[in-house]
């Protein structure tokens, strides 16, 4: 009887050391990208966090589609959303330093940049994802400290997200 006992009790301390190790990995992450360029990125992390044979595990804080046209609305409710997140992931796509029409109003160059911002304002980490080196970096990541994933891939974002 004492063996099988102490059995249990080693797995029992295996699969805690599992969960803690699990939850480590499990970070609440806003994920702040262009829609309309880059979503299919978006799309691809949260279908690597499905798939078990992927190491990427991560709780998306990101907001859904804001169905306002209420600026003052998206930026509280964006806010919100990265207040309580644990890490911005920005995805640097083609466009993500393009001016926003309506810049003057977001009060910064675009959405992206408006989500750093405040990110910076929460104090919370920042991982960038580079899905081309040639692309444009928005302005509000220079100086962020970000951690940087250098290409798109789940090695890569994955060791980026663990070095926050």
């Amino acid at each position: 009887m004492g063996p099988l006992i102490r059995i249990i009790v080693g797995v029992g301390v295996v699969v805690g050391v599992a969960r803690v190790l699990e939850k480590l990995m499990h970070k609440k992450v806003f994920v702040s990208f262009d829609y309309t360029n880059d979503k299919h990125y978006k799309f691809l992390l949260q279908a690597w966090h499905a798939n078990k044979e992927f190491d990427f595990r991560f709780d998306d804080a990101s907001s859904g589609e804001i169905q306002s046209n209420d600026i003052g609305r998206v930026k509280a409710a964006l806010s919100n959303k990265i207040r309580d997140s644990e890490v911005t992931l920005v995805i640097v796509g083609k466009e993500a330093n393009k001016a926003h029409r309506d810049r003057s109003l977001i009060g910064h160059k675009n959405w992206i940049n408006f989500e750093i911002a405040k990110t910076k304002e929460f104090r919370h980490p920042i991982v960038a994802v580079m899905i081309d080196r040639g692309y444009e970096s928005p302005d509000e990541l220079n100086g962020a400290g970000a951690s940087w994933a250098m290409s798109f891939s789940d090695d890569a974002v994955t060791k980026a997200l663990r070095a926050v």
